[in-house]
């Protein structure tokens, strides 16, 4: 793996502290997760919010919850009709997911995953709260890896192979550039064969040309990039190259979410605009029922 390849796994943090801060905002997280940099960064980018939301009617805290929410909602029908009893969160920033589905569910073993900087600081934070235990752990993780005690593989070791798994990414897809993230989704999909049943869930930004605002969405995607020191490219022209890309990778079956159409039963109002992001539901072997 090159430098340059490498050195965009670290452009994702900035990111996980504003985002950390909008959970917090809209109560799905604890106060724990709110840091002072997450805080000072959603102040700062509050006008340039404020200037898409007016002007463009483009609400980035309500697409940042539609991608949430959704994720969640399949997260919970996977526990709770699905029979998953493990999930595996990478690149989970200050997600607060972990500890809620935790207080919700009991005995669900969630492994949270990230680089090990970011991961220290996550550990430290759960630790600090009374919140680790054996069925809740955080781990480090570098999805450029391909071996080591930082690969897929090393993290995927300490999960019971007979019980079906949840793999989650949020927050991670689009940044980095399609050869790289498919590399990762083969490998991916190579440790949950491992599994009777698995499923992977992510969102991604395509390349929707036809999009009524996509202009706009892309001068916002491109400022994200520009904020967090990195690019931020789209990927795929359509619903049907996704559903292709994830079968190249070594998914059996995948599933393309419009995050728009499920608001209603995501407790959010409808967005004015449509949104640009997508939730991925991919699965090996029988995968969500």
């Amino acid at each position: 793996m090159n430098r340059s390849a490498r050195a965009d796994s670290v452009y994702i943090t900035p990111s996980a502290h504003y985002t950390g801060y909008v959970w917090y905002r809209h109560r799905l997280a604890e106060p724990a997760f709110a840091t002072g940099f997450g805080r000072f960064a959603h102040g700062v980018l509050a006008p340039v919010a404020w200037v898409a939301r007016v002007g463009f009617g483009l609400d980035v805290e309500h697409f940042l919850l539609q991608r949430h929410l959704l994720i969640d909602a399949r997260l919970t029908e996977a526990v709770e009709q699905g029979g998953v009893r493990q999930v595996v969160e990478i690149a989970c920033g200050l997600s607060p997911r972990g500890r809620r589905f935790r207080v919700r569910y009991p005995d669900l073993h969630y492994v949270e995953a990230d680089l090990p900087p970011m991961a220290a600081r996550k550990r430290l934070l759960l630790h600090g709260e009374g919140w680790l235990d054996s069925r809740h752990q955080v781990r480090s993780v570098d999805i450029l890896a391909e071996r080591g005690p930082h690969s897929l593989e090393a993290l995927f070791a300490g999960l019971d192979p007979q019980y079906p798994v949840v793999v989650i990414t949020e927050g991670l897809v689009n940044y980095f550039e399609r050869p790289l993230i498919e590399d990762f989704w083969t490998r991916l999909a190579t440790q949950l064969a491992e599994f009777p049943r698995a499923t992977y869930l992510t969102e991604l930004y395509p390349d929707l040309r036809e999009h009524p605002h996509y202009r706009q969405l892309r001068w916002a995607v491109e400022f994200i990039g520009r904020l967090t020191r990195g690019s931020y490219p789209l990927h795929y022209r359509s619903h049907e190259e996704i559903r292709e890309a994830f079968g190249r990778c070594g998914f059996h079956r995948t599933r393309v979410l419009d995050p728009s159409r499920e608001s209603p039963g995501l407790g959010l109002r409808p967005s004015k605009v449509p949104t640009l992001v997508r939730v991925i539901e991919a699965s090996v072997g029988a995968g969500l029922r």
